[in-house]
């Protein structure tokens, strides 16, 4: 049943779920309270309601499981990446064992030239446990890297629902105007994070607007 369920959340994503990964998914249904969050520290909160507020932070430097694809759909692009980080995390490592979820995931996203649509290309990234930062687990899959990230000051602002190129150009565009113009944040380079898995329809999301080092 749970693999039927989540064969149907795929296919809204326009992709096929393939048998074998009945067991991850099993293995991350049992372990899905235990989830490490992403070390960070926020430097300062921006506006008064929830549906206004910003927030700055930065996340310190380490290691990440990163996987790149350029689907037609950006929604085709990060669910394929994150089946793979999905079996990696659940067994396909030098290790043999789960290694445990952190959040959020992040989709770094280009825009094009114009600034109307997203480049094919997007990076996935799972940010190792604290258990394996020093030494991290190589990949069976030789899609994955492991990359040692820079250290990281982004913008961050929350959205609700499904992750779409439609409503990720429209939350650059309102975090956009709530910023006004600027030149302490990156243009043409943003960060998605998840927080939920793609079954959970009202799930958290931040879009990251990366601050200029």
């Amino acid at each position: 049943r749970l693999f039927a369920h989540w064969e149907a959340v795929a296919s809204t994503h326009r992709v096929s779920l393939p048998r074998d990964m009945a067991g991850p998914i099993a293995q991350m249904a049992r372990h899905r309270h235990a989830r490490e969050p992403v070390p960070y520290v926020s430097l300062s909160q921006h506006g008064k309601c929830e549906e206004a507020a910003y927030e700055e932070r930065r996340y310190p430097a380490g290691k990440w499981a990163c996987v790149t694809m350029g689907e037609p759909m950006y929604e085709q692009s990060i669910s394929l990446s994150f089946m793979k980080l999905m079996r990696y995390i659940c067994k396909e490592n030098s290790v043999g064992c789960h290694l445990g979820m952190t959040v959020p995931v992040l989709n770094e996203i280009h825009l094009t030239k114009e600034g109307t649509e997203l480049e094919r290309e997007v990076l996935t990234a799972y940010y190792l446990p604290g258990a394996f930062q020093q030494n991290p687990p190589v990949p069976m899959d030789p899609e994955i890297h492991i990359t040692e990230r820079a250290p990281l000051r982004v913008m961050t602002r929350v959205f609700y629902g499904m992750t779409t190129e439609e409503t990720i150009l429209r939350e650059i565009s309102l975090f956009w105007e709530l910023l006004g113009s600027t030149e302490a944040v990156l243009r043409g380079t943003y960060i998605v994070a998840s927080y939920e898995n793609p079954s959970v329809p009202q799930r958290r999301n931040e879009i990251w607007f990366i601050c200029q080092p």
